[in-house]
């Protein structure tokens, strides 16, 4: 794929826009991507990306990167009329509502924001406004120069561990949880982040489907990294998620 674009955003994460000269293929919100990083001596397997937003209209793909890193340093050094070789879309993206009155609260931590833009998009399509609660540690660990296109959408809600953004404290402890039902809750971030959102909604008697970020060095589901117990056995989380239930999973147990 071709890149387009190429945009810091705040100080761990860079915008990828790339395009090709075919049509993107069907993308649905929760997929993600595998991306080949070259020129990196330290660097022998692929990178799982999540989606970040799928822009129709320009026939492009945005990848949002947190450089964390040699092999996001390499992949986010790239130039506008570079190539990157992606294998796409892979895995099973998030189940969408079929009531065009839900109310759907969509939950992301740290890079696990990335994947929920393109899921509030296609939610939008259908009719329904969501509610975002983006979790970091600081403010300046947010994407801020990305908000906006999250506002665009539905509400958006913040926290911050240190209080320097939105209300202090976690995502789980936002107090829009006290006073509000929602109809389906998604998630995306660190673990422990999303096994509390995962506690909340079990609770709550909500439905929960979380976006896994296990490794996922092939996302075929051949190089076994990603497996992840389940009460139907052993699963790849890159074939058969990264989405999930957290009914399938045994967190709970």
């Amino acid at each position: 794929m071709e890149v387009v674009g190429v945009q810091p955003m705040g100080q761990r994460y860079v915008l990828l826009r790339l395009t090709h000269s075919q049509p993107l293929p069907p993308i649905f919100p929760g997929q993600f991507v595998e991306v080949r990083v070259d020129h990196s001596p330290t660097t022998f397997l692929r990178r799982p990306i999540s989606v970040h937003h799928v822009d129709e209209a320009n026939n492009e793909l945005w990848l949002l990167v947190a450089v964390v890193g040699d092999g996001t340093r390499q992949m986010t050094s790239v130039h506008n009329g570079d190539t990157l070789n992606c294998l796409l879309p892979l895995g099973n993206g998030f189940t969408l509502p079929t009531d065009g009155n839900a109310a759907p609260l969509l939950v992301g931590g740290g890079v696990g924001v990335a994947p929920l833009l393109y899921l509030g998009h296609c939610l939008k399509v259908q009719g329904i406004r969501p509610t975002f609660l983006l979790g970091a540690r600081t403010a300046s660990d947010l994407p801020q120069s990305l908000l906006s296109h999250y506002r665009e959408l539905g509400t958006v809600l913040i926290t911050t561990e240190d209080g320097s953004e939105g209300e202090q404290g976690f995502v789980t402890q936002h107090s829009i949880l006290q006073h509000q039902r929602f109809d389906i809750i998604y998630t995306c971030g660190p673990q422990p982040m999303m096994r509390a959102v995962a506690r909340y909604a079990t609770e709550h008697e909500v439905e929960c489907e979380v976006s896994l970020e296990n490794k996922m060095a092939c996302g075929l589901g051949a190089c076994l990294c990603c497996v992840e117990k389940t009460d139907e056995g052993n699963i790849c989380v890159c074939k058969d998620g990264p989405v999930l239930n957290i009914k399938k999973l045994l967190w709970q147990s």
